[in-house]
């Protein structure tokens, strides 16, 4: 199993309606609003890290409204 942790800046007045979208998605396991920088936070799990990074290109910066990602990838152990 693959984490990351995705920060995500949106549009003006579409942080309600991206929260929304992204509880949709299986692979979104968590998400929250975030008071700074960045407007929503969003946990995401997946089979392996190429999977990861689909969900974020093609589900996640695809919902109209987002701006910016950054991805914090997880490493499995030390």
């Amino acid at each position: 199993m693959s984490i990351a942790y995705v920060l995500i800046i949106t549009a003006p007045q579409k942080d309600h309606q991206i929260y929304s979208e992204l509880k949709r998605f299986k692979e979104v396991v968590e998400v929250y609003p975030l008071f700074g920088d960045y407007d929503l936070i969003a946990k995401i799990e997946n089979d392996d890290v190429e999977g990861l990074g689909r969900v974020v290109l093609y589900k996640v910066g695809a919902i109209p409204g987002v701006v910016h990602t950054e991805t914090l990838t997880v490493i499995e152990e030390f």
